[in-house]
């Protein structure tokens, strides 16, 4: 639930070549103070789907915009109806070995703070500290009215009460936590207002066509300001609330390198861009630092 691209981006003209050399990834790394951006490529690995690349779900399925949300009940009906059956998969997907990889830097001081593009949780999850969530997060819900936040489970837990026997078979689950249903499929879904106020209830996450909150953009650009290197992870860079922190890093002259098995709109700032699967390639990463991941000390 992101910025809408307004343009879909393909590479033009020469980007620097990919590698499969993780080394300078290490040398980052071991020098300190890298500060990590991440994207839905992270958290493929973990059952969630990319927007983009093989198989991305922007080819199948349009996030609802903020203005189609509020403006419209029957959108809201459709929005909770998809959204509530995929938190049922969404909700219990786990960290994968990327996530794992990112906390165990940050445990051996190695990071400077890590901002997601996510909404699934899934880095707190694993155990990094003072993530940054630009987009915000599905686990919370905020009533639009009166501003008062919840936990997703509290919501869920409300629904399916309300909603007996709403069980139907859905085409796939976006990164968005959206499930694919079809109309027929969400037809007489009951939404349920804010148990305080009585207002229109909406995840705590930046639709398509909502701005991220100024403070926390200006959150984002001091860490940038602040780190000795910045580390992509598996983000295409398509939408510009990512590219702009690669940008601003580029122009301070400070190191920024990817890993992403696509070409990404920032690969022409990048020292390198990193061509292999995120888990893998941070893991042996992990290992050639001595860096324990999962409990476990490299050899």
């Amino acid at each position: 639930m992101r910025m809408r691209p307004t343009l879909s981006w393909t590479p033009v003209g020469d980007l620097p070549p990919a590698t499969t050399d993780t080394a300078p990834v290490a040398d980052a790394l071991r020098a300190g103070g890298v500060l990590v951006l991440s994207g839905a490529g992270i958290s493929t690995e973990s059952g969630i789907p990319d927007y983009r690349g093989e198989g991305g779900s922007l080819s199948r399925h349009t996030p609802m915009t903020y203005q189609e949300f509020t403006a419209s009940v029957g959108a809201r009906r459709r929005y909770w109806a998809r959204s509530h059956l995929g938190w049922r998969t969404f909700g219990r997907a786990l960290p994968n070995a990327g996530h794992r990889a990112v906390a165990a830097f940050g445990r051996h001081g190695l990071l400077s703070g890590v901002i997601t593009q996510n909404v699934d949780g899934l880095h707190r999850a694993a155990g990094s500290e003072g993530v940054v969530e630009l987009h915000g997060g599905l686990d919370r819900v905020v009533c639009l009215s009166c501003g008062t936040f919840s936990p997703r489970g509290e919501l869920a837990a409300r629904l399916e009460e309300a909603n007996p026997g709403f069980d139907p078979v859905a085409a796939g689950v976006n990164p968005d936590g959206d499930a694919d249903l079809t109309d027929e499929q969400v037809a007489g879904f009951r939404v349920l207002p804010c148990t305080l106020c009585g207002g229109i209830l909406k995840p705590d996450v930046v639709f398509f066509g909502e701005n991220v909150p100024p403070q926390r953009v200006e959150h984002c650009r001091t860490l940038v300001r602040a780190a000795s290197s910045l580390l992509v992870l598996g983000s295409s860079l398509t939408v510009m609330s990512g590219l702009r922190f690669v940008r601003q890093t580029a122009e301070a002259g400070t190191p920024v390198l990817i890993v992403n098995l696509a070409p990404t709109r920032g690969d022409r700032h990048a020292l390198t861009r990193v061509a292999l699967p995120l888990g893998s390639a941070l893991t042996t990463v992990a290992d050639g630092l001595g860096v324990s991941v999962d409990g476990r000390t490299a050899a």
